[in-house]
């Protein structure tokens, strides 16, 4: 990994495991789900370890995992879990630190700022709008904008396109593999955060430009073009 610094005009942020630690709600609508279908409830590392491709993919393993269910089954679950979620998005949810310290430094330093995320914007949009940060953000981009979720660079091609910059002209920054992927393919550099989910895999194994243990030690690292 290097030290590089980035002239960069757009910073694109993940979501769950970036700027928010969700971890505990996607736990108790998961559960939630679980307990309504006669199924035992998962523990909360174990749930930890299922986020980061979009609901279908943790409902999927919270389903199957360690044991077997139907594509109806999944599909019914899929549904009874958004119920559930949609009741308690927020409810437990911080904002982890340095992250509004960063966003206002990056406003103050001319950057255009988008949150790229896996969630349905059904959950996204009010999740940033109860927790305050809704202002800073000039796109959200969801994982039901597009056909496509994260790894695919298409999103962040979008999330570009919608804040007028080219994709060599932005950083990303995110927790996971699915975050460092997006960002090769679109030709941008990507620095993920050290206390984030992803997936269960030591951040330290999966390609990137640098760890950062908060979103303010991104600062140093950008140059805004």
């Amino acid at each position: 990994m290097s030290a590089a610094h980035y002239p960069v005009r757009a910073v694109l942020f993940d979501l769950d495991g970036t700027l928010l630690d969700t971890i505990e709600d996607l736990a108790e609508g998961a559960n939630r789900m679980l307990t309504e279908l006669g199924r035992p409830p998962r523990a909360l590392a174990e749930i930890h370890s299922f986020v980061g491709k979009g609901i279908p993919h943790l409902v999927r393993r919270c389903m199957t995992e360690g044991t077997t269910a139907t594509e109806l089954e999944i599909e019914e679950a899929v549904a009874c879990f958004r119920r559930h979620y949609a009741e308690v998005n927020g409810a437990r949810t911080r904002i982890y630190p340095g992250i509004l310290e960063a966003l206002e430094a990056m406003r103050e330093m001319g950057l255009k700022l988008a949150c790229v995320t896996n969630k349905a914007a059904a959950f996204t949009e009010p999740l940033v709008e109860r927790m305050g940060i809704a202002r800073y953000f000039d796109a959200v981009v969801s994982g039901d904008t597009l056909p496509v979720k994260k790894p695919d660079p298409a999103v962040l091609h979008h999330a570009c396109k919608l804040l007028g910059v080219d994709c060599t002209q932005a950083l990303m920054i995110g927790d996971s593999a699915n975050d460092a992927l997006a960002a090769r393919a679109a030709g941008m550099p990507v620095l993920l955060v050290t206390y984030g989910y992803s997936e269960g895999m030591p951040v330290e194994e999966i390609e990137c430009d640098g760890l950062i243990g908060s979103a303010t030690d991104a600062l140093a690292r950008i140059i805004a073009a």
